[in-house]
């Protein structure tokens, strides 16, 4: 990694949303924890951040969300548990969760004001150091080291924000916040502007922002001064509009395939196409689809 740039050492994971889209599942349980076939949500993106490097993982959780930090803490029961029945391949797993070198932190957002207050609550624990944001209901498959990892690479080449993108069809440019893009590379882009969900005929390009940022400390000061946007929210997009007057920054489209788990369908698909690929499972399973 370049001396010039310090390393992305933290990732902030914005889990404190209501997940009204799947209720009643929902009610009691963050969506976070649905899972997708036998790891939660949340913990394919824990791993992704491991993978890439980080060693912090900040949970920026509400009410409701003791069952995150309960999967990521010791189960001393059901380890003796495992133990005792000699069940020692579960054991690991339950045990392997995160490394012990990865420390979790747990930070409260108190009030629902949107994706840039969630992450502004990482201030403190972040401090002045670049920091990776993951959105944990877009589940990234991908063989080329994990979306997290590839964009740490991009921030240690150009040393700024990076956004991960992906082209989308153009009638749907209102579902994402889109960039205006200049193109740099065969999967880059400078950012010029960003305009949160337009309509198609407003947007400035099909490449959409999804799930995955890399962000400097700089962001913080935008995000403190930042007004209330669309929905009445404190809008990460309008905070990065603004940083944009200040600094550089990217866009990446990563390598991989992105499951939009905050959707049923996109849910689905994801249940599906794991399960296809589990080393247990995907014999079996696919011969059920075939014959179904």
């Amino acid at each position: 990694m370049s001396q010039n740039h310090p390393p992305i050492r933290t990732a902030v994971f914005p889990v404190a949303g209501m997940g009204t889209r799947f209720l009643p599942a929902t009610k009691a349980n963050p969506k976070e924890m649905l899972p997708i076939v036998d790891k939660p949500l949340i913990q394919y993106a824990a791993e992704e951040a491991v993978e890439a490097g980080i060693e912090t993982l900040v949970f920026v959780t509400g009410r409701n969300k003791r069952s995150i930090p309960d999967h990521f803490d010791k189960a001393y029961e059901l380890e003796h548990e495992l133990e005792e029945r000699g069940k020692t391949e579960l054991l690991e797993q339950v045990r392997n969760i995160v490394p012990p070198n990865v420390t979790c932190v747990y930070v409260r957002q108190s009030d629902a004001l949107g994706l840039g207050h969630a992450v502004a609550c990482a201030h403190p624990i972040v401090r002045n150091e670049p920091f990776a944001v993951i959105l944990a209901d877009d589940l990234i498959e991908s063989s080329n080291g994990g979306a997290t990892r590839q964009m740490v690479e991009q921030y240690a080449e150009h040393g700024c924000s990076v956004l991960g993108v992906e082209e989308v069809p153009g009638d749907r440019t209102h579902q994402y916040g889109i960039i205006d893009p200049v193109k740099t590379g065969p999967r880059s882009w400078d950012v010029k502007g960003i305009v949160e969900k337009p309509d198609p005929d407003q947007a400035p390009s099909n490449v959409a922002v999804v799930g995955r940022y890399i962000l400097t400390p700089r962001i913080f000061e935008m995000l403190a001064t930042q007004k209330p946007g669309a929905g009445g929210e404190i809008q990460l997009t309008d905070a990065i509009a603004r940083l944009l007057e200040l600094e550089r920054v990217t866009a990446f489209n990563f390598e991989g395939r992105r499951f939009d788990c905050g959707s049923k369908l996109g849910y689905l698909e994801a249940t599906v196409e794991l399960a296809l690929n589990h080393p247990e499972l995907k014999d079996d399973f696919a011969e059920y689809l075939r014959n179904r």
